[in-house]
């Protein structure tokens, strides 16, 4: 799973989902993209599952970058804890997104390949995506 390697601070603030990305939101690398189109925050499980399903279907093709980093530590308390005693610790790692966020790059294979894939990552993500391709010219 992805996380970070140190952090500033253990545990953070939740904060909000509004707004569009304001970086991140056109293709660097590949020629296609999986955009998200609402706003989530995408756990390190689902990005690493999104990931297997994409790198299975292409088989040994095409190259997959993963744009999104899960750097946000996610707290929780024990089952059946009272109220009270403090902030939980932290047991998961997500990534926030926002809407036209490119989450996934691919290059390397056809269209219909890198359509197909993206489709099959996108379903293993808890939000709505959406395929695009670089514009040539």
């Amino acid at each position: 799973m992805l996380m970070p390697k140190r952090v500033k601070f253990r545990r953070v603030q939740r904060g909000r989902l509004k707004g569009k990305a304001m970086r991140g939101n056109t293709l660097s690398n590949g020629s296609f993209g999986l955009v998200a189109t609402e706003p989530a925050w995408i756990t390190s499980n689902q990005i690493e599952a999104a990931r297997i399903a994409m790198t299975r279907y292409i088989k040994r093709g095409g190259q997959v970058w993963i744009k999104i980093f899960p750097d946000k530590p996610i707290t929780e308390k024990p089952a059946e804890t009272r109220m009270g005693s403090g902030k939980g610790s932290p047991e998961y790692w997500v990534a926030v997104v926002k809407p036209g966020r490119i989450m996934f790059e691919m290059d390397g294979v056809s269209e219909e390949i890198a359509r197909e894939a993206m489709r099959l990552a996108g379903h293993k993500l808890p939000i709505k995506t959406k395929f695009i391709k670089k514009e040539e010219g």
